[in-house]
């Protein structure tokens, strides 16, 4: 049975995979707003709202109020339904992805979101449920996003269309875009937003995963985008880096990442590698190679979910712990980012952990569990799970952001990080 909201009441804000400092949250609430947790159910088409402390269930948003139209149009348009249904295989492990990303307006009057299957990015208002506007992005699939840290643009990838629009989050007016490798991928606003840091992939659904057959993954890229005129600044040459380290089997796709708290130094994950690399962002010299265990040592790499070995990274705010997702040997885990040393492996059979970000506060670390449809919450101080939830369907993404107090009754004023007192209003469809 799927919830639907009678009066949408979530707001997203935050950036992950930035500096620890602003990686929980963005920037602190502002008058009728107060915090909560969003987490995207890729396969369900909703989203999950949890209170941050308690990590109780608030309610759920659902993200395709539009799907029957959507689903009339792809209908009718044989270009798109063959890659609706490619999607679905390829990439969606014979599920349809309606919910990648997510982000807030500042004002918590907009949510808003990528739906891969949809290629496009809509904003649902808060207040009905009903999408204020829809952008179809290029090509036929959406994916990553990131929001400016002002709040008034939103960075999206377009899968197969090789670049990245730049959105005006009021209104979907695009004010730009710029060009990435192949399969665009995470974007993360640094330098106080005015630059962006921008990863491509490479077509991960490929069957030729090979050393020999790294070519045909097709071009990937990591550079730095002006934020304003949206010209590349500067692209790194992976390949060579790590060649010149000798790390020449080391895949120059990066996967999610986080930064320092001076923004000098990255630290992120790459295809086929339980592990993380880390990465001088002014010189582009590598740092270090954190090697974690490999659970999966006898599967082979084609069978590796979208080449992902890891697939999740936040830093604490100190920049003294990383929190990992191991996701093929179904395991999280704390890193000390000094020694490298990590902390236990926090393990939930066929948990297939997808994403990590930092919570609120910084005391703890937030993972998905994909494949067991859960969230758990980490300490960074104990390394241990201090509290796991249901959620969604397949539950990928997961965003600190803000509830509008005026749309939620009973919730106590200038309590800060509190818990809601009374659930969010929701009523049942099919």
């Amino acid at each position: 049975m799927r919830t639907w909201l009678v009066s949408a009441v979530v707001a997203v804000s935050g950036l992950v995979g930035v500096s620890p400092a602003a990686a929980g949250d963005g920037q602190e609430p502002v008058g009728d707003v107060r915090r909560a947790v969003f987490v995207g159910n890729n396969w369900d088409g909703t989203a999950t709202v949890l209170a941050p402390r308690s990590f109780e269930q608030l309610g759920r948003i659902d993200i395709i109020p539009d799907r029957e139209e959507r689903m009339a149009e792809i209908a009718l348009n044989p270009e798109r339904l063959a890659y609706f249904v490619a999607i679905r295989e390829l990439i969606g492990e014979g599920h349809h992805q309606y919910v990648d990303d997510m982000y807030s307006s500042n004002d918590g009057r907009l949510l808003i979101v990528s739906r891969p299957s949809f290629a496009d990015v809509v904003a649902i208002s808060l207040r009905t449920g009903r999408i204020r506007w829809r952008f179809p992005v290029a090509g036929q699939r959406s994916d990553h996003m990131a929001v400016s840290p002002d709040g008034r643009r939103v960075v999206v990838s377009a899968s197969t269309a090789n670049t990245v629009h730049v959105l005006r989050v009021r209104d979907g007016e695009e004010l730009g875009s710029f060009p990435s490798g192949g399969s665009p991928h995470e974007s993360v606003f640094i330098d106080g937003g005015r630059k962006i840091l921008h990863a491509s992939i490479g077509h991960v659904y490929t069957p030729t995963d090979r050393d020999l057959a790294d070519p045909t993954k097709g071009e990937r890229v990591f550079q730095v985008v002006d934020a304003r005129t949206f010209e590349v600044l500067r692209r790194y040459d992976l390949r060579r880096t790590f060649d010149r380290a000798g790390r020449d089997g080391l895949s120059t796709a990066v996967r999610p990442m986080t930064l320092s708290r001076d923004e000098r130094r990255v630290f992120f994950q790459v295809s086929f590698f339980h592990g993380y690399v880390e990465l001088d962002l002014r010189t582009g010299r590598l740092l270090g190679v954190t090697r974690l265990p490999n659970l999966v040592r006898d599967t082979p790499r084609e069978q590796y979910l979208l080449d992902s070995a890891h697939h999740g990274i936040a830093m604490n705010p100190r920049g003294t712990r990383l929190c990992v997702a191991g996701t093929m040997s179904d395991y999280a885990t704390v890193v000390d980012e000094a020694t490298g040393r990590r902390g236990p492996l926090l393990r939930r059979e066929d948990g297939k952990p997808y994403w990590v970000t930092q919570s609120g506060n910084g005391r703890s670390c937030y993972v998905s569990w994909s494949g067991t449809d859960e969230v758990s919450r980490i300490s960074y101080a104990t390394g241990r799970i201090e509290r796991t939830v249901d959620v969604g369907d397949h539950p990928q993404r997961i965003r600190n952001g803000f509830v509008k107090r005026s749309l939620v009754a009973g919730l106590p004023d200038h309590v800060p990080d509190e818990d809601v007192q009374s659930p969010l209003p929701l009523r049942s469809s099919r």
